[in-house]
C-alpha cells in the first residue's frame, strides 16, 4: 500500500494541473446532457460507455483526470447517472455534504446515483458478536476483534470517514435527493440506467447477504 506521505506528495505536487484538466474539460469538453460518471475507478474497474473520473494517471485507466478534493467538473443537468463504489470514505467528513450537493447539481431530473461505501452499522454489528470470520485481514493481520474492526473502519488511515445508511440518507436528504432506497451489493438496483446485468454490478462482490460488508445507496434528483 503506498503511503500517505507519498500520497500527500503526489497531491501536492500535482494539485494545479488536476484542477487545469478538470476546468478544461468542464469549459470545453463536457457535453450538455445524457453523460453516466464513475468516481474512482482505481486500477480495475473502468466501465465502458462511461466517463471515469480520478487523480490517479499512473495505474488507473481513466478518461477524466481530476481531483474528488475539489469540485466536480460537470455543467449543471449534463449527467445522467453517477456511481461510485468505495470511493467516498476517502474524502474528509467534512466534503462529503458538498460532494452529495455537487453531484446533485450536475445531474438532470431524474438522474439517479449509486454509492457504495463499507458498511459501519453492519462492522459494529459483527464486532459485538464477536463474529471474527465476517472481517479480513486486510490491510494487516489482527488476530482481535478490535483490531479487525480498526481495520475495517480505517484501512490503515486510508479511509477518511465512516458510514452507514443513516448517515447516507441524511447526507442525501440534505443535498435534495428523492426516492432514497438501499440495496444489495450485486445483487439489486432500482435504477432503470443500469439493469440487474449491468457491468457496474459486475463490479460489485459481497460474501455476506445478510450482513453485507458494504452499503449501496441509490436515490434521484426530483
Amino acid at each position: 500500500m503506498i503511503t500517505r506521505s507519498l500520497k500527500s506528495a503526489y497531491y501536492s505536487l500535482l494539485k494545479y494541473p488536476m484542477r487545469s484538466s478538470a476546468w478544461f474539460y468542464k469549459t470545453f469538453k463536457c457535453p450538455p446532457s445524457g453523460l453516466k460518471v464513475h468516481l474512482g475507478p482505481g486500477q480495475g474497474n473502468y466501465l465502458s460507455g462511461w466517463v471515469n473520473l480520478d487523480a490517479n494517471f499512473i495505474t488507473s485507466k481513466i478518461d477524466l483526470w481530476a481531483d474528488l478534493h475539489h469540485p466536480l467538473p460537470f455543467r449543471d443537468a449534463s449527467v445522467n447517472i453517477f456511481y461510485s463504489h468505495h470511493v467516498i470514505e476517502h474524502l474528509p467528513d467534512k466534503l462529503l455534504a458538498n460532494k452529495f450537493a455537487e453531484m446533485f447539481k450536475a445531474l438532470a431530473p431524474r438522474g439517479g446515483i449509486r454509492i457504495g461505501v463499507p458498511h459501519l452499522g453492519n462492522a459494529c454489528h459483527k464486532f459485538v458478536q464477536k463474529d471474527y470470520t465476517w472481517f479480513s485481514n486486510f490491510p494487516e493481520t489482527r488476530d482481535s476483534i478490535g483490531g479487525k474492526l480498526m481495520n475495517f473502519i480505517f484501512c490503515g488511515g486510508e479511509h477518511l470517514t465512516a458510514l452507514d445508511e443513516s448517515y447516507l440518507s441524511e447526507l442525501a436528504k440534505k443535498a435534495g435527493f428523492v426516492d432514497i432506497q438501499f440495496c444489495l451489493p450485486s445483487k439489486e438496483t432500482n435504477l432503470a440506467e443500469l439493469g440487474i446485468n449491468s457491468q457496474v454490478l459486475s463490479l460489485e462482490h459481497e460474501s455476506d447477504i445478510e450482513y453485507p460488508h458494504t452499503a449501496i445507496l441509490e436515490a434521484r434528483k426530483p
